[in-house]
């Protein structure tokens, strides 16, 4: 798959890069959540959905644990700073749905808690849509003994280690009991104006073009990304780079 695979991504990406003028164009704001279980490849899809795009354009939401005074807040509080304004997308790397499937498997919240968000997301997404704003959520399924298999190897790689957190180990341990928070998720929250979409995503590149692809028809048609640009004739000859000599260069090791 590999050579196919280069090519759609690089067909999907300039298609990414015409639905961001698009979306800039007309002042539309796209939020996208990536939902899913631990390795199940949210990170690698971001990357590839950003990786061409304009930096100005968009932003990547990967929040970490709250800190004493979020802890305190409205629980959508935090999520609410990172909504997207006009023209812009906002790419969440796990959102306000920990509230859903890690937090009360892990214990990091309470019953009465967990039922108070269940209760308000639905109202709450609501109110992000009817204010325009064009909501997508997708959940990347991935089979437990093709989980265990990309632990395995993030566990034996020193590039990846840093990817498994003691939360993911211990959640190794919950994998029924998180499909059925997931399940109760979606059937609580699945709604007219903000539906699941559920990617198959055992196999990682695959699911990468499906969930693009899928992402894009979403959208309305977009056009070509940008004019044609003819850069003008220098002047002069070109010249060296001169730094002033109170600059110290990087000594080149090649």
């Amino acid at each position: 798959m590999g050579i196919h695979y280069r090519k759609t991504m690089q067909e999907l990406q300039l298609d990414l890069i015409r639905l961001q003028y698009g979306l800039r164009r007309r002042g539309q704001r796209l939020l996208v959540i990536f939902e899913g279980r631990d390795a199940a490849g949210k990170g690698g899809t971001i990357k590839a959905i950003s990786e061409s795009l304009d930096t100005r354009g968009y932003r990547i939401a990967a929040l970490g644990k709250p800190g004493e005074r979020e802890a305190s807040e409205w629980y959508f509080q935090r999520y609410v700073a990172h909504l997207p304004c006009a023209g812009e997308i906002v790419l969440f790397d796990r959102s306000w749905y920990n509230r859903a499937v890690v937090e009360p498997a892990m214990g990091f919240c309470s019953k009465a808690e967990y039922r108070a968000f269940m209760d308000a997301v639905p109202a709450f997404e609501k109110l992000l849509t009817d204010d325009g704003i064009i909501l997508l959520k997708y959940w990347l399924a991935v089979d437990q003994a093709e989980q265990e298999q990309r632990f395995a190897e993030r566990a034996s790689d020193p590039l990846k280690r840093w990817k498994l957190s003691p939360v993911d180990l211990t959640a190794r341990q919950k994998y029924a009991e998180m499909g059925a928070l997931r399940d109760a998720m979606i059937e609580r929250t699945h709604t007219g104006n903000a539906p699941w979409f559920v990617v198959d995503f055992n196999d990682q590149k695959r699911g990468r073009i499906n969930l693009i692809r899928h992402l894009l028809q979403q959208l309305p048609p977009h056009d070509e990304a940008a004019a044609a640009v003819k850069l003008p004739r220098l002047k002069g000859k070109p010249r060296l780079e001169h730094v002033t000599d109170k600059a110290l260069w990087v000594a080149d090791t090649l």
